[in-house]
Parts: C-alpha cells; sequence; structure tokens
C-alpha cells in the first residue's frame, strides 16, 4: 500500500499534468487565432508549448504508472524513461532558438526579417526536435544500465535509476546538454540588453528597443524559472552518483521531480501576465469558446421551437435567426439588419 508521501506526489502530478495540457493547449491555440503572433520568435514559443503540452500529457501519467510499480522489460522501460529526457532536451532547444532570435533581432533589425522568416523559423524548429530525439534516445543504441538486470531476463520494476545511467545522466545530458546550452543562453540574454541599451540612446529608434526589451526581459524570465525548476532535480542526480543513491529522501526525490513538471505549467501563465499579444490572444480564445456556447444555446433554442408549434410564447424560427444575426453581427451592421 502506497504511504502518504506517494499518495500525495500522484495527486500533485494529476493537478500538473491537467494545468500543462490545458495552459499549453491554449497557447498554441492563441497563436493560431491572432495573426499578429505569426513571427519567427512565437514559433519557438509555440514548440515550447508542444513539449511542454506533451510533459502533461505523456511524462507525467508515465512517472505515475511507473511510480506504481509497473513491470516492463528492461528496453521497453528504457524507451519510457528516454521520453522525459526528449521532452526535456526540447525545452532546452526552443529555449535556445529564442534566445538567438532575439539576439538577431537586435543585433540585425534592419536585416531581420529577411533572414528570419517564418519558414525558416519552422525548419529550425523541427531541426531541433529531431537533435532532441537523438540526444534524448542515446541510452537505447547501449549507454544505459543494462549490465546491472543481466541475470534476470524477464520483466522489471520499471523505475528510472534502474535502467538509465548515471553516467549518461551526469556527464552527458547535465553536464554538455543541459548546463552548457544554459550558460550560453545566459551569455546570448547578456548580448541582447547590451545592445538595447546602446541603442536606447537614439530617441528615434528608442520605441522599438523599448518593446524588444520588454519581450526580451519575459523571455529571459521564462529561462530563469527553466533553470530554477530544472537545476534542483539535476543536483539530486549529481549528489546521488557521486555519494550513493541513498543519500536522497524520497521526499526531497519527489519535490525534485514535481517541481521540474511545474515548470511546464507555469510557462502559460508568465505569458498571460508578461507578453500583451499572447494576453490578448487568451482573451480572443475565450470570446470564440464563448461565442461557440452561445451559438449552441441559441440553435438548440430554435430547435426546440420548431418541434414545438403550439407553444404561444415560442417565436418564429425567421425571428430566432434573426435575432441571433442581430447577435453576431458587427456593430455597424446591427441597423441594416434591424430595417
Amino acid at each position: 500500500m502506497a504511504n502518504a508521501s506517494t499518495v500525495v506526489y500522484i495527486i500533485l502530478e494529476v493537478l500538473l499534468a491537467a494545468a500543462c495540457c490545458l495552459g499549453n493547449a491554449l497557447v498554441v491555440w492563441g497563436v493560431k487565432l491572432n495573426n499578429s503572433l505569426r513571427q519567427p520568435t512565437f514559433c519557438f514559443v509555440v514548440s515550447l508549448a508542444v513539449a511542454d503540452f506533451l510533459v502533461g500529457a505523456v511524462a507525467i501519467p508515465l512517472a505515475v504508472l511507473l511510480e506504481n510499480g509497473l513491470n516492463l522489460s528492461f528496453n521497453g522501460c528504457l524507451f519510457i524513461c528516454c521520453v522525459v529526457v526528449v521532452l526535456t532536451q526540447s525545452s532546452v532547444l526552443s529555449l535556445l532558438a529564442i534566445a538567438v532570435d532575439r539576439y538577431l533581432r537586435v543585433r540585425m533589425a534592419l536585416r531581420y526579417k529577411r533572414i528570419a522568416t517564418q519558414s525558416r523559423s519552422w525548419v529550425a524548429v523541427t531541426v531541433s526536435w529531431i537533435i532532441a530525439c537523438i540526444l534524448g534516445l542515446v541510452p537505447l543504441f547501449g549507454w544505459n544500465a543494462y549490465h546491472k538486470n543481466e541475470a534476470n531476463n524477464s520483466n522489471i520494476e520499471c523505475k528510472f535509476p534502474k535502467v538509465m545511467s548515471m553516467n549518461f545522466m551526469v556527464y552527458f545530458n547535465f553536464f554538455g546538454c543541459i548546463l552548457v546550452p544554459l550558460l550560453l543562453m545566459v551569455l546570448i540574454y547578456l548580448l541582447v540588453f547590451h545592445n538595447i541599451r546602446k541603442h536606447l540612446r537614439d530617441r528615434e529608434s528608442q520605441p522599438f528597443y523599448l518593446r524588444e526589451q520588454r519581450l526580451a526581459t519575459s523571455l529571459a524570465l521564462v529561462l530563469t524559472l527553466f533553470a530554477v525548476c530544472w537545476l534542483p532535480l539535476h543536483i539530486i542526480n549529481c549528489t546521488d552518483f557521486f555519494s550513493g543513491p541513498e543519500t536522497t529522501p524520497q521526499i526531497l526525490l519527489y519535490a525534485g521531480i514535481l517541481l521540474s513538471h511545474a515548470n511546464s505549467a507555469v510557462n502559460p501563465i508568465i505569458y498571460a501576465f508578461r507578453i500583451q499579444k499572447l494576453r490578448k490572444a487568451y482573451l480572443l480564445v475565450w470570446r470564440n469558446i464563448t461565442l461557440c456556447q452561445r451559438e449552441e444555446v441559441s440553435h438548440s433554442d430554435v430547435t426546440l421551437d420548431q418541434v414545438d408549434g403550439s407553444n404561444p410564447n415560442s417565436t418564429s424560427l425567421s425571428d430566432r435567426s434573426k435575432s441571433l444575426q442581430l447577435l453576431q453581427a458587427p456593430v455597424g451592421l446591427n441597423k441594416h439588419l434591424q430595417n
């Protein structure tokens, strides 16, 4: 029977999964509806939102299943664990692409639109996902903990440390694929803000660079939160690797995993509070949802009136249709419809 900390962990994981899916689906839908967001930067934001959505839809449910003692073959368990690494790597590469895009925007403002086209941005997104898959699936090609399970050819209790090599997780994944890109992104954002401050002295270009400063600050905050949420879990992995697996209490490990998953849920909230265009896109999505609900209610009322024609209080079909037109039509057309 699961202890109290495990039950709390699973409940929190389920809540985080729902938040990840709803919030990041809203980001993707908002960018699709708002034409002003069809820019290279937001292609990478969509890529990051897709990775965060998959954390909620795939990675967290798998983590919960593994915590319940799922029995799988070694390769099956290894593949599941690699999926989590792929999604993390995709987030890192999306953040790196956003940082490079912001640097090009402020460093080559006049040539930026010719260089960073939308088609090139989607190519970059595709390449980043391919690289993330290659880097995340490296354990499948031999860098894993198979030697620990050689004596047991049957199914094993699927746990991350049983199949993933800590050599891989510490030296390759953390030091090489996460820490180095994070340091590179910090350097890029320092160059971005240096260029912005330099151009703010020019009054003619000041409005443009003020807008870029606000957007770069918001995206740098997303990067900071990624580091804050993911570094504790990797530090725990390093501690277990160098000091032994019994060093970290189970509750601390749960906290590190939950914090890493929480990063995928918090990004849409940051966008809403910090990026005005995305906030407007959220409102547009909400209006579309409420308009669809209103149309469904109106159409159901029309259908009921058609069926029950004897009701003296019922409105005719033509009157209902005209009322629905008045609701949906722009303000400038209302007078024409009424006449």
